[in-house]
């Protein structure tokens, strides 16, 4: 800058160094106010993982950014854990950080340590409240420098919304898999639980539930732990297929171990209900077998009479007339001998209860538990223009199957031979999807039914086709009589995952593009070399806390002597 005699006029010199500083400093400061005006209208995150951990599925986003109320989340994970529990427990709080974010900070958490309360009756009655709504306890036991310590956490949520709440419990893995596979299949799973959770709670429009009624299928008692759980998301009601004007009204419809035969008008109003894109969970059995009855020599399953078999053929699978036998079994009392004039009794596999663990890659089945099921029957496809069938549950590969007539008689369990067991895995249950062909397509229609309003093919709908219907029935408490938890096994006082496995069934049926994708989310799992840890232990203690030390002191005389090098000659 300079000033002239002519009319001391300052001039700018546009060349300096200071003002190109000065104007470098105010673009900087400039661009970073532009771009945070830009990001605070175009939200975006970016998730940089392989697997894209920390993405959140577009219905997730789409429920949270439509809360009319906050939500407020405990979470019980908390405590002295191992280091497999602070990851679920991380995981979990890095989900709801999400949930934060994109639900407009309408979603709100805090960690509940369950151990906290004062005094051991305080503590006791806590969990006990705790399990009570439905937050069940898991005894870890965890070995550490030769120390065996076991300790009782809580690794679930509670979800409040608009004076309502309901409890999870988050840690579903498989049991079969190892500990730290079955924490990673349960991290998987996290978004699925607490979007699932808060949707119940803030829907106000719930879809409606069929249970068909009318030929002797499970009763209110026996199926009441399935229609509670139906409950906490639709609306359930008892369907007769007579009365075909309501059929409409219902997202799908639930078919429990029907015994006696549908009518003709039955079987076309169901057809028609399939047709117009109606949804229906089969759940069959093509067999009478029963414990009542498995005490008597001469007892044998034969097959009912459904009037079916032609209508699920027309559908792509055939539900055989047999019994599969699995070596992978749940357990059943038998009488073994006397003991001071007592029946002795011991539990023993017994093979018409197959557990599956076996299921297809498929969002209703990923990362569950093993099923019970009683008396199930063998499945097979059959040629369907159009349809995609997917096998979903297999039994193991020691398995063979029985054609009826089938004697049942649990005295035959000393007789079974584990090498008769070798007919490899069998399928027992199976989703349909596609449009699907009329069974009254160029045949006469039932005495009755109107050509006008017929519809021969149909539109885009699901059904599945479990060929068990006891996986909907829930055992009855002799003492109580009330019904206990589905698929808990008094035997064992083992839950297994039949609950689970229904509950996705029904959501893929009824949301064509719903939660249950969530349910596809994959987190890789990189174990640490535990041998290698403790062979170089040492030597990385030593390269952490040495190497740093000696890099510095490094720095510290190259400096020195740069120093001394560059001003010895001033």
């Amino acid at each position: 800058m300079y000033t002239t005699n002519l009319g001391e006029q300052t001039m700018v010199n546009w060349k300096s160094k200071q003002l190109g500083d000065f104007l470098w400093f105010g673009n900087a400061i400039l661009v970073v106010v532009l771009i945070n005006l830009i990001a605070s209208n175009y939200f975006f995150r970016i998730d940089l993982t392989e697997e894209n951990r920390y993405l959140i599925k577009d219905k997730t986003k789409e429920i949270l950014e439509n809360l009319d109320d906050d939500v407020h989340v405990e979470v019980y994970l908390e405590g002295d854990m191992n280091a497999g529990f602070k990851r679920f427990q991380k995981a979990i709080l890095e989900t709801l950080r999400e949930f934060e974010v994109y639900s407009d900070r309408k979603v709100h958490y805090a960690l509940v340590n369950p151990s906290a309360a004062v005094g051991k009756k305080a503590q006791s009655e806590f969990m006990a409240e705790l399990a009570r709504r439905g937050i069940q306890p898991t005894n870890v036991i965890d070995t550490k420098d030769g120390q065996r310590k076991e300790k009782i956490i809580f690794p679930g949520v509670i979800v409040y919304f608009g004076g309502a709440e309901t409890g999870i419990t988050l840690l579903k893995g498989n049991k079969a898999a190892s500990p730290d596979e079955e924490i990673n299949q349960s991290i998987e799973g996290i978004e699925f639980e607490l979007v699932s959770a808060i949707e119940r709670l803030s829907k106000t429009e719930r879809k409606r539930i069929g249970l068909v009624v009318g030929h002797d299928e499970l009763d209110s008692l026996d199926v009441a732990s399935f229609n509670n759980e139906l409950l906490q998301s639709f609306d359930v009601f008892k369907v007769n297929l007579s009365e075909s004007k309501k059929l409409s009204e219902y997202s799908a419809l639930v078919i429990a171990k029907p015994t006696k035969p549908f009518s003709p008008t039955e079987k076309y109003h169901l057809d028609q209900y399939i047709m117009g894109g109606g949804k229906v969970m089969f759940l069959i059995d093509r067999l009478e077998a029963s414990m009542e009855n498995a005490s008597r020599p001469e007892y044998l399953a034969l097959p009912y009479d459904l009037n079916l078999d032609d209508q699920f053929f027309r559908y792509g699978v055939r539900i055989n007339p047999d019994l599969v036998q699995d070596q992978s079994a749940a357990f059943y009392p038998v009488v073994t001998g006397q003991v001071n004039g007592k029946s002795k009794f011991q539990l023993m596999n017994w093979p018409f209860f197959p557990l599956v663990n076996r299921y297809a890659e498929h969002p209703v089945t990923r990362n569950l538990d093993a099923t019970i099921l009683r008396f199930a029957n063998t499945i097979d496809t059959v040629k369907a223009a159009g349809i995609r069938k997917t096998p979903l549950l297999w039994t193991t590969p020691a398995t063979r199957k029985l054609t009826a007539p089938v004697p049942v008689n649990v005295n035959d369990l000393r007789k079974y031979d584990p090498k008769d067991f070798n007919q490899g895995s069998m399928m027992v249950g199976c989703l349909l999807e596609g449009k699907f062909t009329s069974l009254y397509k160029n045949r006469f229609l039932p005495e009755g039914m109107s050509k006008q309003t017929h519809i021969d093919d149909g539109k885009h709908t699901r059904l599945i086709v479990i060929a068990d219907g006891d996986i909907a029935r829930n055992e009855i408490n002799p003492r109580s009589n009330q019904p206990q938890a589905l698929g808990f096994d008094p035997f064992t006082n083992y839950t297994f995952a039949n609950k689970d496995l229904l509950m996705n069934a029904m959501m893929w049926l009824t949301e064509e593009d719903g939660l249950i994708q969530t349910r596809s989310k994959q987190v890789m799992i990189r174990p640490l070399d535990r041998e290698k840890i403790a062979a170089d232990k040492f030597t990385w203690q030593l390269i952490n806390l040495g190497l740093p030390v000696l890099l510095i002191v490094g720095y510290g005389l190259l400096r020195a002597y740069w120093r001394k090098k560059r001003y010895a000659s001033f």
